[in-house]
């Protein structure tokens, strides 16, 4: 998040506040296969800490320090903490299937979206959690995209603003698929996103909903 350190509760909790309409975020498992609220498949980056999300037990991760003393969250932390519809990115069956366990536990496939690249992920949570909503985010893709989301079962398509075409929201849309374009943090960026008819944006700056309607 631009504003805030990203991926923490204070962002999400900014977020909330500045009357965004859902909050994306990031998961991963830790060493222990506990669901924490982190991008990188590394902690160097977004923390005081290094090494890999995997080799590092909770506590290790909790310890860390994500920005102005914030710890790294949990994701069912975030869940009791923010009341925003959520957009939780998982890269790999493990943690589909973690966040599966939760979604199902806390009967949640009304508030959490499921964005993920890989067409077989996506295939798997749907099965492991009947009706839950599925994206197909995609930073690169070719002219199956629609065919490939519809192919999973994926009410939305989740893609690179910089790679979005007219066409390819076009026929999304023919489809009956929503798309959203990340990340628009400038206003040319918003004009492009309104030039495309987007149904929604993700964004860095939650000040920006003053000029539409976005994901933070």
């Amino acid at each position: 998040m631009g504003v805030e350190p990203e991926n923490t509760l204070r962002s999400f909790v900014r977020a909330q506040r500045s009357g965004m309409d859902a909050i994306a975020l990031d998961l991963r498992l830790s060493k222990e296969g506990v669901l924490v609220v982190l991008h990188d498949a590394d902690v160097d980056r977004t923390t005081d800490g290094s090494g890999s999300v995997a080799d590092l037990t909770l506590a290790e991760l909790r310890g860390l320090d994500a920005g102005h003393g914030e710890r790294v969250p949990v994701f069912e932390e975030v869940l009791d903490a923010v009341g925003l519809p959520l957009l939780a990115s998982v890269r790999d069956q493990a943690a589909a299937g973690a966040l599966a366990q939760v979604l199902l536990r806390r009967d949640l496939t009304t508030r959490v979206l499921v964005s993920c690249g890989d067409d077989a992920v996506l295939a798997g949570i749907a099965e492991l959690v009947p009706g839950v909503r599925t994206v197909l985010s995609a930073s690169r893709h070719g002219g199956d995209l629609v065919e490939r989301a519809l192919a999973v079962g994926a009410e939305a398509l989740n893609l690179d603003i910089r790679r979005v075409t007219l066409e390819t929201v076009e026929s999304a849309h023919a489809a009956g698929l929503r798309v959203t374009g990340w990340t628009v943090n400038t206003q040319e960026r918003l004009k492009l996103a309104r030039a495309l008819e987007l149904d929604g944006a993700v964004t860095d700056l939650p000040e920006i909903r003053r000029t539409g309607r976005f994901t933070a």
